[in-house]
């Protein structure tokens, strides 16, 4: 094998360094690497080896043409969000067809689980927990195609079983957006009411009473709002070995959305949740079997009362995949790399190697202050986040060991003291953490 594509739908910089320790991994055996990117700029640092970057709107038939001219062996996805996942996963098909085999879950799966609705399914199927929910379709709230006349009060029945308050997400999104909290009935009238005239819009045959118009809301899931704090896992492999990497913290699921990266992020101990999640995991890890799932699913989960409730299973790398590696001494870019190489794959669960904490620093961290915090404790990366082109600060990623609780918390309340970073309110969350 002579070369390996890489296929990628954001910045490489969200993958920092674990991407580039692979490539050079690679590299060191004589496999030249290649990014295929539509988002974000790449220089030597960013991927040590060939890059191409592709307009944002490529087609699945035109980035597996662009990966066969520059002569790929093999390809692996680790695209995001969820509708870069589907471009990637019908690429595959194409590549597949030619002889580049492709690390990606086939496409069948792939678009049951880019669907929110049909993944509660096979959640439910599998014995997983999940929230109480329907499914709310756009096309039959307008009657386009089939009028259904008692379609919204069906609707309310199934919300008044669940009972309030409720969330809203759009079947087809992914990363918190479009999320809505429906407090009452009043909430869910407002939410079904249909939207504004869509020139080209055709209503049903029966529909002349919605005219054109379409409902405010796409096709959703709409849930029981469940309590608790927020998680996930990643787990990487092929049909007969798959690595369960560590869970990771991501902050507290309510009635109300918050942004991904809104709370600190971290992986570490939690000894009865750790006990609690083994079963989830033996579960997670035969659905994946089923699947066929080839490469990285991010499952999405809240901890509430010793139980885990599944929210979404994504077909791709996670948000907080760096975190995961980082907890774990893994590197899951690596792991994709060897499956596309088709080298032995050792399964199983990847045991922490300590702490990792990853926080947001919404103002930036000026060159001088990210020295100082390199000097104090162990940085694995601080990099501008940027999502669908807006930037929101530095991410920053560190790690300790287990028992250097205490002395990264007295480095890090020095830092604070001496330059104001991190903030306060960071601060006082990791300390909490720590100290807990």
């Amino acid at each position: 094998m002579r070369k390996i594509a890489f296929l990628r739908s954001v910045r490489i910089q969200r993958a920092d360094p674990y991407v580039q320790q692979a490539v050079r991994g690679l590299a060191a055996d004589g496999i030249e690497a290649g990014l295929f990117h539509t988002s974000g700029t790449a220089g030597d640092e960013d991927f040590p080896g060939y890059r191409e970057r592709l307009d944002r709107g490529v087609t699945p038939r035109e980035l597996a043409d662009a990966v066969a001219a520059w002569g790929a062996d093999a390809a692996v996805s680790i695209s995001l969000p969820c509708e870069n996942a589907l471009r990637d996963a019908a690429a595959k098909a194409f590549l597949d067809a030619v002889g580049i085999p492709t690390v990606m879950t086939p496409l069948a799966a792939t678009m049951l689980l880019v669907d929110k609705w049909e993944t509660k399914q096979l959640c439910e199927r599998a014995g997983l927990l999940v929230p109480a929910g329907f499914r709310v379709d756009s096309d039959l709230l307008v009657g386009r195609g089939l009028a259904v006349p008692g379609y919204r009060d069906a609707l309310r029945a199934q919300a008044e079983r669940i009972g309030y308050p409720l969330m809203s997400k759009p079947v087809w999104d992914s990363t918190s957006m479009g999320i809505r909290t429906l407090r009452s009935p009043a909430d869910l009238d407002a939410y079904l009411a249909p939207g504004t005239p869509v020139p080209g819009a055709v209503p049903g045959p029966s529909s002349a009473a919605v005219s054109a118009a379409v409902p405010t809301v796409v096709s959703a899931v709409v849930e029981q709002v469940v309590e608790g704090d927020l998680c996930s896992v990643d787990i990487v492999g092929r049909p007969g070995a798959y690595q369960v990497l560590p869970l990771c913290w991501t902050g507290r699921a309510g009635a109300e959305p918050v942004f991904t990266f809104a709370d600190l992020r971290w992986c570490g101990p939690r000894e009865e949740a750790d006990a609690a999640f083994a079963e989830v995991a033996r579960t997670l890890v035969a659905l994946c079997g089923s699947l066929g799932v080839h490469g990285s699913v991010n499952v999405d989960m809240i901890y509430t009362g010793g139980r885990f409730v599944v929210l979404e299973i994504n077909p791709r790398i996670g948000g907080a995949t760096t975190l995961s590696c980082a907890a774990s001494g893994t590197n899951t870019f690596a792991s994709l790399a060897r499956l596309a190489r088709g080298l032995p794959f050792t399964g199983g669960t990847a045991r922490r190697a300590g702490w990792a904490i990853e926080f947001l620093a919404g103002d930036g961290i000026p060159p001088a202050v990210l020295t100082e915090l390199r000097q104090r404790v162990r940085v694995v990366t601080a990099h501008e986040l940027v999502i669908d082109g807006t930037s929101h600060g530095d991410i920053v990623v560190i790690t300790l060991a287990e028992g250097d609780e205490d002395r990264t918390v007295k480095a890090l309340a020095e830092l604070h003291k001496a330059t104001g970073f991190p903030a306060a309110e960071v601060m006082g969350k990791i300390t909490s953490l720590l100290h807990r």
